[in-house]
């Protein structure tokens, strides 16, 4: 057998026993990772550059910074204040799931879920409700908003860096980057668009509860200091999107700075335990989510990747559409499984040169790309990021998320979302 051939039974495997939820997760990828580095399909060294340091270091600053934050009582008092003012639980859910979808729009999407997580298990406790459905619901919302702006998703700086992109590209695209006698508007609103159409999947989940949210007593936080200190960590980020020239891991350093301001605060001005606070990390799903980079990896430097990259290229011929439809649809199935990075920083060059062969502007193509790649990832708990960490945090809470009960949401929101966005991105380009 090839090493490509090998690679993919690895992989293929490894993601079956993960979806299954039979094995623990975090075993089936230490185990996968072993056999690559047994079969030297990966070297060490490979298996070191292939993890996403930038999505590590946001996961234990914004982690840190979560657990302070429930500690301060904030989550508790604010989601008595919504519970309070909306008079039904699936407003509630709902409101929680924008509010989800806007925070993501200016962070990373692991960031917005480990922020917006403890006030929607507060609300959920509150009326003594399965938070399985509300919690994915948020992740689902915090991964569709990552790809409107540059900063919301690693993918998204990705091609903005690649595709001379800046900030304000991503609403509106002037005539001279665009090809055409006048502007157009950008991907951020073709993502609003689908937003539109999949939130209101989450309407249609959210409505069997029905019931009206009861009067909660309003408990005053201990303190609002990690609320501020989160605040000034989101506002961090969004100014180091106006940086013209951005370090590679400037976002992790940002949430890893503001975790540091945070257990300052929390050793020596409210005298709490370190130990403990660490120790109550969710370390199963980080490392979780280091085997995933590796495993994907692993395709990258088989080439396996590439080879779909020049897949797409070839058969694309001269049918504007259909190669079009073939970005899309390959990114989203792609993705549903592989790591979005690995798989946007490989399809960029192809994607450039489909759209050259073809006489057209590349960033219809670059935002079909975007859209199914980052979107994709809402399919499966395993395809994006902010998904592992979802369940990773349902998992600590004793609620175990089967690959079913997260594709009956996930793969209509999906689908509506992608359907009607790289729509609008035709209808306006094309």
């Amino acid at each position: 057998m090839s090493l490509k051939t090998i690679t993919l039974l690895i992989f293929f495997i490894c993601y079956g026993l993960i979806l299954s939820r039979k094995v623990k997760p975090l075993w089936v990828c230490l185990f996968g990772v072993l056999a690559l580095f047994i079969s030297r399909i990966i070297t060490l060294n490979q298996a070191v550059a292939s993890i996403n340091y930038n999505v590590l270091g946001i996961f234990i600053g914004t982690a840190i910074l979560s657990s302070l934050f429930i500690y301060s009582g904030v989550p508790s008092y604010l989601a008595a204040q919504l519970v309070n003012r909306t008079h039904r639980i699936w407003t509630a859910f709902l409101l929680v799931c924008i509010l989800s979808s806007f925070i993501s729009s200016f962070t990373d999407n692991v960031a917005t879920v480990l922020i917006i997580a403890p006030l929607a298990l507060e609300i959920a406790s509150a009326f003594r409700i399965n938070p399985v459905v509300l919690l994915i619901g948020i992740s689902l919302s915090a991964n569709l908003q990552g790809c409107a702006t540059m900063i919301g998703d690693s993918p998204s700086i990705i091609l903005a860096m690649e595709a001379g992109m800046n900030f304000n590209d991503f609403f509106w695209m002037p005539a001279a980057k665009s090809g055409g006698e006048v502007g157009r508007l950008g991907i951020f609103f073709a993502v609003q668009l689908g937003a539109v159409f999949s939130f209101y999947i989450l309407w249609r989940t959210f409505k069997r509860y029905r019931g009206k949210t009861k009067i909660i007593n309003l408990i005053r936080p201990k303190t609002w200091v990690p609320t501020w200190i989160m605040l000034l960590m989101v506002i961090s980020l969004i100014v180091s999107s106006l940086l013209s020239y951005r370090p590679q891991y400037i976002i992790a350093g940002i949430c890893l700075f503001w975790a540091g301001v945070g257990i300052i605060w929390y050793i020596f001005m409210d005298k709490g335990s370190i130990s403990l606070l660490i120790k109550n990390l969710d370390w199963q799903s980080f490392f979780f989510l280091v085997g995933i980079f590796i495993l994907v990896g692993s395709l990258t430097y088989c080439g396996i990747i590439e080879d779909v990259a020049r897949y797409i290229s070839s058969i694309s011929g001269q049918n504007v559409l259909f190669a079009y439809s073939l970005i899309v649809i390959i990114s989203v199935l792609v993705s549903a499984f592989v790591d979005n990075i690995p798989y946007t920083l490989a399809m960029i060059p192809a994607v450039k040169m489909v759209a050259l062969n073809l006489g057209i502007s590349i960033y219809p193509f670059l935002f079909a790309l975007l859209i199914g790649t980052c979107l994709g990832g809402n399919i499966t708990p395993i395809g994006a990021a902010c998904n592992v960490v979802t369940v990773g945090l349902l998992r600590r809470k004793g609620y175990h998320v089967k690959l079913s009960e997260f594709l009956r949401i996930g793969l209509p929101f999906t689908i509506s979302a992608v359907f009607f966005a790289v729509l609008f991105i035709w209808l306006i380009w094309m």
